[in-house]
Formats: C-alpha cells, structure tokens, sequence
C-alpha cells in the first residue's frame, strides 16, 4: 500500500469573529447562516450563547470573543453564523456555531504562508496558535478542546 503525500496547498477560510480572524480548513465550515435567536442552556458560561436550530440538529452557539477574551469588533457588522463540523468524533455533537462579523474569506495556504507568532505567553482560552497569514494575523481555534467542554457542559457524553 503506497502513502498518499500530503497536500502542497490547502484550502483555508479566515472566519472574522470579533477583531480576531480565525484559521480554519474549509472542509471545517459546513454553513454560514443568518443568526437565529438561540435556546438559552442553562448554567452556561458566557461564551455558550445557548442552542441553534439547524437542519434538524441542536447546534451550540459559542462566542469565540467571550471565550478568548477579546474584543467584540465592529457592531455595524452583519453578524452570522458559522457552522463547522465538529472533529471530536461525538455522535452528539457533529456541529459547533461560532457567531461571526462579516463573511469568511477564501484563502489557499501553504506551510511557508503560515508564520506562527507566539511569544511564549500563555494562549487565551480556546487558542490552539496564533499565526501571521500573508498580512493578516489569525488564531487557529482549539475546536477539540471547544467541543470537549460542550460535551461536559451539555452532558452529551456516549
């Protein structure tokens, strides 16, 4: 059996949450919708924005700015939504939602493109890495971490 190389290029998406821009694989976001009002969950942190309504599932909400601690950005801006598809492998929990600012942006990357620009300094809550991306600096999101406490937090475990 011969090994597949890996891609010499992906294809990414920066996702504008907030006055951060986060890195992802575009095979990750399955949707950008409209926001819907979401279902409240109760005793849930901050950032849990409560349960969407999407294509038959019950979908977490997260705000990835609450959770990091950042700024909220532009409140002109359209917000939406971005649906990914969970990597955890939780039957419960196929899908996250990340509220987002503007629309995500295309962007075919390679290893030389992404520059990582960490400092030593602990990373904020739900950041895998922080990267520079041509002129554009981006956080690669800790989803399995993310998905972990949704699990916990909505005691979806198998």
């Amino acid at each position: 059996m011969s090994e597949q190389p890996l891609p010499r290029e992906i294809r990414c998406v920066l996702v504008p949450v907030g006055n951060l821009r986060l890195l992802l694989p575009n095979a990750t976001v399955a949707e950008v919708i409209t926001l819907p009002t979401p279902e409240p969950v109760e005793s849930a942190p901050d950032w849990l924005l409560g349960r969407i309504a999407w294509r038959g599932w019950r979908v977490p909400l997260v705000s990835f700015t609450k959770l990091a601690g950042a700024e909220e950005g532009d409140a002109g801006l359209s917000v939406r939504v971005a649906v990914l598809k969970a990597l955890g492998g939780h039957a419960k929990l196929p899908f996250v939602a990340v509220v987002t600012q503007g629309f995500p942006r295309l962007t075919t990357l390679n290893a030389e493109l992404i520059i990582p620009t960490h400092d030593g300094t602990p990373l904020a809550p739900g950041v895998k890495a922080e990267v520079l991306v041509r002129d554009d600096v981006a956080v690669i999101p800790d989803l399995e971490g993310i998905e972990e406490q949704l699990v916990e937090m909505l005691d979806l475990a198998s």
